[in-house]
């Protein structure tokens, strides 16, 4: 899985994603530190535990550099940045049952467009599976040669 390229300084814009989201009873937010333990034990159990480490890593900065997507209190997905190097994207990840409502773009974005804010004129989405999404939705480039690149030697992984 190569990592991939996005110029932020050319984002699609997020304000007319987020109130579309808000119009369908979602809410797009950047987490807050008491959700921690929710957040984390739902990556967990979602997806993986070295996702749920990232995530935890993201929960502690400070702004918080994770977003969520809630419907009626029910956490929908998650996006993390800076979580396992900086300037990297990930991870990131919708609840099957909510896949196919718009809810990945709009947390990407609303990373991304974070990132923008915080300094970043570039953003790397890290060992990016979904490498056509991330080409339509905000014109990311695959890095050659790049995989496993910083995920080299980690452990549990093989690499």
């Amino acid at each position: 899985m190569p990592d991939m390229l996005v110029r932020l300084y050319t984002l699609p814009p997020l304000e007319a994603e987020i109130e579309a989201m808000r119009a369908a009873g979602i809410d797009i937010r950047r987490a807050l530190p008491p959700e921690k333990h929710v957040v984390t034990a739902w990556v967990r159990e979602h997806f993986s535990a070295g996702w749920a480490s990232e995530t935890d890593v993201a929960m502690s900065h400070h702004p918080v550099s994770c977003f969520l997507a809630t419907e009626n209190g029910k956490l929908l997905g998650f996006a993390c940045y800076d979580a396992t190097v900086k300037d990297f994207f990930g991870p990131t990840g919708v609840d099957e049952a909510a896949r196919g409502r718009g809810i990945g773009k709009v947390l990407l974005l609303a990373c991304l467009h974070d990132m923008r804010a915080q300094g970043y004129g570039y953003a790397i989405i890290g060992a990016a599976g979904p490498t056509e999404f991330y080409k339509k939705a905000v014109g990311a480039m695959e890095i050659e040669e790049s995989w496993p690149g910083v995920y080299r030697g980690l452990l549990g992984m093989g690499g």
